[in-house]
């Protein structure tokens, strides 16, 4: 009898005050929870990329209190840190040792922007997880083999957790610029997109850019509707026009290439801001510059370039630097710089976007349901002006893509931080279903429920991607080859805190096995007297810091054998590995040269002593 009442009032609630919408609500959620853990068990992948790595791995430092500083050093890094300490003049102090390229303490990283880290290292701090490999708790471990990473796979909840809040924000943009079915089906098939749930597994900062992105829309459609018919007052115009600035200005310092689009950002304020345009596009301008200006001024101060060594991304993959060259220099040379190597490289990567990326933006074929709804005008002014606004983000940020192109995109096509056109995917999706739906208002069927079957058999054909996940063989789980957790943490621990790794995956070191590494140089010298080349081995190791540990994978084991061995010339690393493998023993010149048994032939580990018999 006490229950009664309480169980009358739920029932009330649930009847007449509204609580069967979220009774509805609730298997939708459900249905979610077990599609992330159906993914997650069949298609889930430990870290696979080095800009996932480099990003986790600054962002312990921070969480650690070790200030925004790197464990994988770029030979390029540190170029620019001892010629801007050489432009600046500096000098040790008395009882000081020199250390122009910071390598004696934790060295500044000046790779990142700063937003994605730094929400990571909350994380991070938050939730404190364990770093060691685990090869005998279920789950992480399969039959006594390691199979899964903690921290990998904490970071791919986080991102699937930034995947799924985006979802009701394309519903209700949808929403804003069509009508409640368009919404529905758009926020369906994008939770069906297998690209994004890829982008979720990476650990790459691509789904908080997205939101970020989906928020500078959302300022941006406000603020058209304000100019148009103001709600908010004398002064929320500015409001809006400083909300959008500042989106712009965090996605910069998420990925610094996503500040360009402060260019169609300012054009769209120029043509639809009303009588105050000018003021209105002064007001995000000066937002997004005091939103970037300070992280750019630390950058300039430590390498004299306001983007640290991304500024020089441009020079990348070009005949004057190809591959990596660039980042694994301590000498560029930065003499034969030509506008033909710049045009040359925006032609052959805008090639490759147009006929291949545009087509299929987003991972699905709604792009072509987009590309032909250009010809369709709309009576909505805000949906007409949005779809210039995205056009006008398409256009920039295919040309940043072209010239911020890298080896990135090489090695891991698709799913790295360069592929840009996947941020404006949701609002490609929102305006190909408006115009499947307007299609499909003209087609005659012989009965009105045949509309859901249609709506459905073209649901299931966008997301047949996201099926073949769920098909066998199921997904590997450990990103080998190169990287295999456990062995990088064993020669990790040989290794103190302070001491210096030289490896082909520095990024894998500085993460899994939490010890300063520094990337392989691009010679390795038969002579020791050819130091002086600068971009040797023995550059680092006798001039900076001593280096105790050689770690080589079948990135290098691996390798070509004529063009990446043996015409790479007698200084190669190629042909220090050969001269290795034929004489059984390291060649003389060499300082490291104690080597455990059984890592041979797929992996080299060189030693200075013979770490692996700690007394």
């Amino acid at each position: 009898n006490l229950n009664m009442p309480f169980l009358q009032d739920l029932l009330h609630k649930l009847e007449i005050g509204g609580g069967m919408r979220y009774l509805r609500i609730l298997p939708a959620l459900m249905t979610i929870v077990l599609l992330g853990v159906i993914y997650n068990w069949r298609g889930y992948k430990n870290m696979a990329t080095q800009e996932a790595m480099d990003a986790a791995q600054v962002a312990r430092n921070l969480a650690e209190g070790k200030g925004y500083t790197t464990l994988f050093i770029r030979p390029f890094s540190i170029y620019l840190l001892k010629k801007r300490a050489q432009e600046k003049g500096e000098m040790p102090k008395l009882g000081e040792v020199a250390d122009p390229a910071h390598l004696k303490g934790m060295h500044p990283d000046l790779a990142n922007p700063p937003g994605y880290p730094v929400v990571l290292a909350g994380l991070l701090k938050l939730l404190r997880p364990d770093y060691a490999v685990s090869t005998t708790q279920p789950f992480w471990s399969d039959s006594g083999r390691f199979w899964r990473y903690k921290p990998d796979f904490l970071i791919t909840l986080f991102n699937q957790l930034l995947f799924l809040a985006a979802i009701p924000v394309v519903f209700f943009l949808a929403r804003h610029l069509f009508d409640s079915g368009v919404a529905w089906l758009s926020a369906v098939l994008l939770l069906g997109t297998e690209l994004f749930w890829r982008f979720s597994v990476s650990g790459l900062s691509t789904l908080l850019l997205l939101l970020i992105f989906l928020g500078l829309v959302w300022s941006i459609v406000l603020l058209e509707h304000e100019v148009r018919a103001p709600r908010w007052g004398r002064y929320g115009v500015f409001i809006l026009a400083g909300l959008a600035g500042a989106m712009t200005g965090i996605g910069g310092l998420t990925r610094y290439a996503f500040g360009w689009l402060i260019l169609p950002v300012l054009v769209f304020l120029i043509l639809y801001g009303g009588q105050r345009r000018i003021v209105l596009t002064l007001t995000t301008l000066a937002v997004f510059a005091a939103i970037m200006t300070p992280w750019m001024a630390r950058n300039y101060d430590l390498s004299g370039a306001p983007f640290g060594t991304a500024t020089y991304s441009v020079v990348e993959t070009t005949m004057l630097s190809p591959e990596y060259r660039l980042q694994r220099s301590l000498e560029p040379d930065f003499s034969r710089l030509y506008l033909m190597a710049f045009w040359l490289k925006l032609n052959n990567n805008l090639r490759q976007i147009v006929t291949s990326d545009l087509p299929r933006l987003g991972g699905s074929w709604v792009s072509a349901f987009f590309l032909v709804g250009l010809l369709i005008g709309f009576n909505n002014p805000s949906t007409q002006r949005m779809r210039y606004f995205l056009l006008g983000c398409v256009v920039v940020l295919c040309l940043a893509q072209a010239l911020g192109r890298t080896q990135l995109s090489e090695d891991v096509p698709e799913i790295n931080s360069e592929n840009l056109l996947v941020l404006v995917a949701p609002l490609v999706l929102i305006y190909g279903v408006s115009l499947f739906f307007l299609l499909l208002e003209r087609i005659p069927l012989p009965f009105p429920q045949m509309r859901y079957l249609v709506m459905a058999l073209f649901s299931l054909a966008v997301c047949l991607p996201m099926l073949f996940v769920f098909l066998p063989p199921k997904t590997n789980p450990v990103a080998y080859p190169p990287y295999y957790p456990p062995a990088i943490q064993t020669i990790a621990g040989w290794m103190k805190e302070k001491e210096l790794v030289m490896s082909d995956i520095p990024w894998a070191v500085a993460w899994y096995g939490q010890r300063q590494c520094v990337w392989l140089t691009l010679k390795c010298t038969a002579d020791s007297r050819d130091a002086g080349s600068g971009e040797s081995f023995f550059a680092i190791n006798d001039y900076y810091k001593p280096i105790n540990a050689l770690y080589l994978t079948p990135r290098t084991m691996d390798a070509r054998f004529l063009s990446q061995w043996i015409r790479a010339g007698d200084q190669s690393w190629g042909n220090f590995i050969l001269e290795s493998l034929l004489q059984k023993r390291v060649p003389g010149y060499f300082p490291l040269s104690e080597s455990q048994s059984g890592w041979l032939p797929e992996q080299l580990v060189l030693t200075d002593w013979q770490r692996w018999r700690k007394p």
